[in-house]
């Protein structure tokens, strides 16, 4: 795979631009050959790409949307084990926070959302060359939320002698919290700007992820204690 810089010189960073849409990949392309300090290729597909980890590789950042399908995230994982030094950043991409964190533990550094701008793709890569993550402060604050539940929740089910609780997201954790607070579903869904109807769903597949009898006992799974009266 060949690379095209502004210069026509060899750039410090090398950037791999991978979408099926074509017209993206060639706007992307485009835009990221202004800048002198990169050189840009593209591909069509993650499983096209993913072959070319096995040989020598020079890319230094990996572009690509293709994060949706079953089969493009098993390529991107087998890329990431396979080409660890490639920084992923992954570009418009929906605000979900379980694929967020699906896309964390697949091992990218960045992670778009699909409003990104121009200017907010640069700074992304440049970011991650120099060794930070790019993502939404929202969804940074969300990872921070999630570890360090997680941590107490090891942490009470060492001490308890109990087996760790399967992870819940960021959302998940909010209306346990709610629900510890002793709020209604209907008072949950006016708070969080929700229905009635998604708020049970919610709690349903809590009560089912923690094999909870009902949603007192969530509480005092998640909080490792005993709640108070709801």
């Amino acid at each position: 795979m060949g690379y095209v810089s502004a210069s026509g010189s060899k750039a410090a960073t090398n950037i791999c631009v991978v979408t099926e849409n074509r017209l993206v990949r060639e706007s992307l392309t485009r835009m990221l050959q202004k800048r002198a300090d990169f050189c840009v290729g593209s591909g069509n597909n993650l499983v096209e790409v993913e072959r070319l980890a096995d040989g020598e590789w020079a890319c230094d950042v990996l572009l690509t949307d293709g994060f949706g399908e079953r089969q493009e995230k098993e390529a991107l994982q087998n890329f990431s084990r396979r080409a660890a030094r490639v920084k992923v950043v992954l570009f418009g991409m929906a605000a979900d926070e379980p694929l967020f964190l699906e896309a964390v533990r697949s091992g990218v550094c960045g992670y778009l959302l699909n409003d990104a701008s121009a200017a907010e793709i640069v700074a992304a890569v440049r970011a991650v060359c120099q060794g930070e993550a790019a993502c939404s402060p929202k969804l940074c604050m969300m990872l921070m939320r999630y570890v360090a539940e997680q941590c107490r929740c090891a942490g009470s089910s060492v001490r308890n002698e109990v087996p760790l609780l399967p992870p819940l997201t960021a959302r998940q954790l909010e209306l346990v919290e709610l629900v510890a607070e002793g709020m209604t579903n209907k008072e949950i869904a006016a708070r969080l700007n929700l229905s009635e109807f998604t708020v049970k769903n919610h709690l349903r597949r809590i009560m089912k992820q923690t094999q909870a009898e009902d949603r007192h006992e969530v509480v005092r799974m998640v909080r490792g204690e005993n709640a108070a009266p709801l």
